[in-house]
């Protein structure tokens, strides 16, 4: 039996930190793009409470449409390290103004397969007010 150590959790908290911040937190397309292309499968999918999507082309878009709804000061943080196992990671995250409260957390859960990403699910939490 394969044994799922720290390696590999290790492997879903280099994945999903990059993920959020070299694709999420990035607002310039051509850098964003670049990311993508280094951590997604080529016919990765995205999908959103309100959309889905697959490809890297389709992905960085989601995420430009994203980030547009954005202020451009929000950032996302990771809340705590990512887990995963067995092809499943999953990070909680927060965006906000840099050094302020997040004004919205969320939850990613990916697929991954051969070292890619193949889906990412983003969940986000439900508001208190």
């Amino acid at each position: 039996a394969q044994s799922y150590s720290k390696e590999a959790g290790m492997e879903f908290e280099k994945l999903m930190l990059t993920n959020l911040e070299l694709v999420f937190g990035e607002r310039d397309p051509t850098r964003r793009i670049s990311a993508i292309r280094n951590i997604y499968h080529e016919n990765a999918e995205l999908h959103e409470p309100e959309r889905s999507v697959r490809g890297h082309e389709a992905i960085s878009h989601a995420v430009s449409d994203l980030l547009r709804q954005l202020p451009p000061d929000f950032v996302f943080t990771a809340l705590r390290p990512a887990s995963g196992h067995h092809g499943v990671g999953r990070l909680q995250w927060g965006a906000g103004p840099a050094g302020g409260p997040f004004a919205v957390t969320g939850t990613d859960v990916v697929h991954v397969e051969g070292g890619l990403i193949r889906t990412l699910h983003v969940f986000l939490d439900q508001s208190d007010t």
